[in-house]
């Protein structure tokens, strides 16, 4: 069976607070325990009025409060966002509460405008920067020296698997390098998965961290009880990504009838690649696509994720794609 994961970030939806957010997200977190989800990753966002995930290792700590047994973690922290020696007190802090349980999937991009980048006093660098500073951050996980000027407390010699996420083929030659295991978000920007798959395959170089190259894709995926009513529950992530587009950033809308209306052709188009790997549809709908989709790209593992409006309905979404992970090798 192919360990399968959920992508969360935390919805807040029309009529709804963060608070309810949070409650929502504790509740889906349990469940999907119970459902054998392998892993259950928030990603952090900032100045998104729909994403209330913005304190990622904070909202990280509640979950994990609140399951026994499932792996939290981030999906991902971005890097330039924060320096490398608060994230590692962060994620030893947690894996110290919480041991073998945490992870750390690290993103290169700012998650945010311009503006917000300013107001988080961090400055985006670009490219350049970033693979010194996951060098840094994984040096904090090490075991503290006699005599180091500067160490994580907690943080020196806690094991915190570090994954990288990306969505070029930047970040999967920097995992490849480093050794380290690799996330693509396949699930909103999928036209260099095929090649950055190949291209972290090809030149993994083991390290203390792994011996082989170890790979997750992220995939939507919506089920319901006919593939009908799974492509309406769809409209509200495609709306959410036309907003977003639009530069008009909201609350998660409810779904509607009539997709059509809402977008114009050139929309629409940018909406259909962008949301290429995308599973709708029944209990029999969903086994096959994610067959389907695990057939061609073999991946090591599997990052599920569902912006449903109605929390049951994004429940019950979750439910019928775990049962169909459970019957695929």
């Amino acid at each position: 069976m192919i360990p399968y994961s959920l992508l969360d970030l935390a919805p807040v939806t029309e009529g709804s607070t963060p608070r309810e957010a949070f409650a929502n997200t504790l509740d889906l977190a349990r469940h999907a325990e119970a459902l054998g989800y392998y892993r259950y990753w928030l990603a952090e966002h900032h100045n998104m009025p729909g994403i209330a995930s913005a304190a990622t290792a904070v909202l990280i700590g509640h979950v994990a409060g609140g399951t026994s047994t499932i792996r939290v973690g981030a999906g991902g922290v971005m890097l330039p966002n924060h320096a490398p020696l608060q994230v590692a007190e962060q994620f030893g802090t947690l894996a110290s509460l919480y041991p073998d349980r945490i992870d750390l999937g690290l993103g290169r991009a700012p998650g945010t405008d311009q503006a917000t980048v300013r107001a988080l006093r961090r400055y985006f660098d670009g490219a350049d920067q970033f693979p010194h500073d996951v060098a840094e951050l994984l040096r904090y996980f090490e075991p503290a020296r006699p005599g180091q000027p500067v160490q994580a407390v907690p943080g020196a010699g806690i094991e915190v698997p570090v994954w990288l996420l990306g969505s070029s083929l930047f970040s999967a030659q920097l995992a490849a390098a480093m050794g380290l295991p690799f996330a693509f978000a396949s699930h909103f920007a999928p036209a260099a998965m095929e090649q950055a798959l190949a291209l972290y395959r090809r030149d993994f170089q083991p390290s203390a961290r792994l011996e082989r190259p170890h790979a997750m894709l992220a995939l939507n995926v919506v089920g319901a009880g006919s593939q009908a009513q799974a492509r309406r529950l769809f409209t509200t992530q495609q709306q959410s990504f036309v907003r977003l587009r639009r530069g008009q950033p909201g609350l998660v809308p409810p779904p509607i009838d009539d997709i059509e209306a809402f977008w114009s052709p050139a929309e629409k188009a940018m909406v259909e690649q962008a949301l290429a790997c995308t599973v709708l549809g029944d209990a029999a709908g969903v086994r096959a696509g994610i067959a389907a989709f695990v057939e061609r790209h073999r991946p090591d593992e599997l990052l599920l994720t569902a912006n449903v409006f109605d929390h049951g309905a994004r429940r019950d979404s979750f439910a019928i794609a775990a049962e169909a992970c459970r019957g695929i090798a």
